[in-house]
């Protein structure tokens, strides 16, 4: 009888093995940052070195790529999309909330063990003179957007537009990751964020 043929798997193009490649590459630059190298990232992804160089200038031009990957929102926004509307509403705040934070810890692993390891460069997603690029505010929209979805079946008891409500929701969100520092500084719990934000700082029943 003979043998069968093992069937070779089908080729990649080169956009789908740049993403295989930067999608292997990303928590070895959270480790590693500058410090990676190109065989560390193809015996990961059990391909060649030379097979990195076929879809990528430089290593410089991966570590690019790696960034751009952490800065894409699709994943946070398929998350809050993801969260139901017939549940109360601080609950879906809390789980739009703990997607954020997954994705903002995400970027500064990356973004920091890059930094650490001495690589400074533009964020990829902004402008000149550190304004935000047309990139960034474009995911800004689409985040605040997706947040708005969320408290929609509350529009007619919200005391603000639900699109104005979801930006100082996701302000909320963005700063509480980046806390004041100190040896006093304490981040509440963000059980303690959500309560103050939809029922005030004063206690129930305060007066002026």
């Amino acid at each position: 009888m003979e043998p069968k043929k093992r069937r070779r798997a089908p080729g990649m193009s080169p956009a789908e093995r740049r993403e295989m490649i930067v999608r292997t590459a990303l928590p070895l630059v959270a480790e590693h940052g500058t410090a990676v190298t190109t065989g560390q990232i193809a015996r990961a992804a059990g391909i060649g070195e030379a097979t990195i160089f076929r879809v990528f200038a430089d290593k410089d031009e991966l570590l690019d790529a790696c960034v751009a990957e952490a800065l894409q929102t699709d994943h946070v926004l398929a998350e809050i999309a993801a969260v139901p509307l017939d549940q109360p509403l601080p609950d879906r705040l809390a789980e739009a909330a703990a997607a954020i934070d997954a994705y903002l810890a995400r970027i500064g692993m990356v973004i920091g063990a890059l930094h650490a390891t001495g690589r400074r460069g533009r964020d990829p997603h902004g402008g000149e003179g550190g304004e935000p690029g047309p990139d960034r505010e474009t995911a800004m929209d689409r985040t605040r957007d997706a947040l708005a979805e969320l408290f929609e079946p509350e529009r007619e008891q919200l005391r603000l537009p639900v699109g104005q409500i979801a930006s100082l929701f996701m302000g909320l969100v963005f700063t509480r990751s980046r806390p004041p520092a100190g040896p006093d500084s304490q981040i509440p719990a963000m059980d303690d964020y959500l309560d103050v934000f939809l029922h005030g700082a004063l206690k129930e029943g305060t007066t002026e």
